[in-house]
């Protein structure tokens, strides 16, 4: 029996290197043994004639994709897969954003919480297949300091300013250090992150870093921080916590989604005196001493995260997409 064709349409490009991108091409691995698969900007395109079955990353960005697949197949086929841009912005002011919830088969949240941004009417039709990633032993890391690190390219929605305001007030804190990896695609942002290296000898800004050196550093650090103001599921929360890494998180629905209510490590999006509170109470749980009791947050947060791993296995996301497809089919 011949296998079917399936697309997957992603307006993200392989230099991007974004959630959207290691999605997309993560999803095509999994699926070549059953499938023949290809990764496409936009459909139709060469091959498409065969074509049974259409992922679309991104209601609003592939909404002519969305559309072009409905017209010929209706519903029949088709899922989509929901950013956090799509969730807690475009579905509210794009119409073509809407239309695409409408016209797919299938909806796709990446965390627990994403359905409930959806009308209703939706959520019949949505499902939630976490994201996935190989896990890593966790590494030996050193109780002298405190090694926190966020990764995330310089752009508002990341919510960089909250770190450097939290380094700024650990700028007396030489016990706590800071690490920052990504590329200012903000320039402002970037005179800022350097600004803050400058006054603030616990932060370094790293800059861009390939994915696998940005890997090591995820599971040497003591702790990954997570300030975004909006995420659909982010891929780095899960790459720390299959490193045996916890998270600092600010309290949106996208990480509450990926981490749980119960979590003890988020703090109100935004404030950056919350975010360095925690940071001290974490460091005080290595460095406790006869005068200063340990606070057991650190390893609370280590905890709660073992128990959320296995949600972020690949087996647990390859098996999802499976089923995914064959209803789609």
């Amino acid at each position: 029996m011949s296998r079917p064709s399936v697309a997957i349409v992603s307006p993200a490009v392989a230099s991007a290197n974004n959630g959207n991108w290691q999605t997309a091409r993560r999803w095509q691995e999994f699926l070549d043994g059953t499938c023949n698969v290809r990764m496409t900007q936009r459909w139709p395109d060469d091959g498409s004639q065969d074509d049974v079955v259409m992922l679309a990353l991104h209601a609003r960005r592939s909404a002519d994709s969305i559309e072009a697949w409905a017209s010929v197949h209706g519903d029949r086929g088709l899922a989509v897969v929901l950013t956090g841009t799509d969730l807690y912005q475009d579905i509210v002011v794009d119409p073509r954003a809407r239309h695409s919830l409408e016209l797919a088969g299938q909806l796709v949240v990446l965390q627990d919480l994403g359905a409930e941004a959806l009308p209703p009417a939706l959520r019949g039709k949505t499902r939630v297949i976490y994201q996935s990633t190989p896990s890593q032993a966790a590494a030996s890391k050193p109780d002298t300091v405190l090694q926190a690190l966020m990764v995330g390219h310089l752009r508002e929605v990341k919510s960089p300013q909250t770190l450097f305001q939290a380094a700024r007030l650990l700028a007396g804190h030489d016990d706590i250090r800071i690490d920052h990896i990504g590329e200012a695609l903000d320039p402002v942002l970037g005179e800022q992150a350097l600004a803050t290296q400058r006054d603030c000898p616990n932060y370094r800004w790293l800059g861009a870093l390939p994915h696998d050196g940005t890997r090591e550093r995820i599971r040497c650090a003591h702790l990954l921080v997570h300030a975004s103001a909006m995420e659909g599921g982010a891929h780095v929360i899960m790459e720390a916590v299959c490193s045996g890494t916890p998270v600092l998180a600010s309290r949106i629905p996208g990480n509450v989604g990926m981490l749980g209510a119960d979590y003890a490590g988020y703090f109100t999006h935004g404030d950056a005196a919350a975010l360095a509170a925690l940071l001290v109470r974490c460091r005080q749980g290595q460095a406790a001493s006869g005068d200063v009791p340990a606070d057991p947050l650190l390893a609370r947060l280590g905890a709660q995260c073992a128990l959320r791993a296995p949600l972020f296995a690949p087996e647990a996301e390859r098996a999802a997409l499976l089923r995914l497809v064959a209803d789609l089919m």
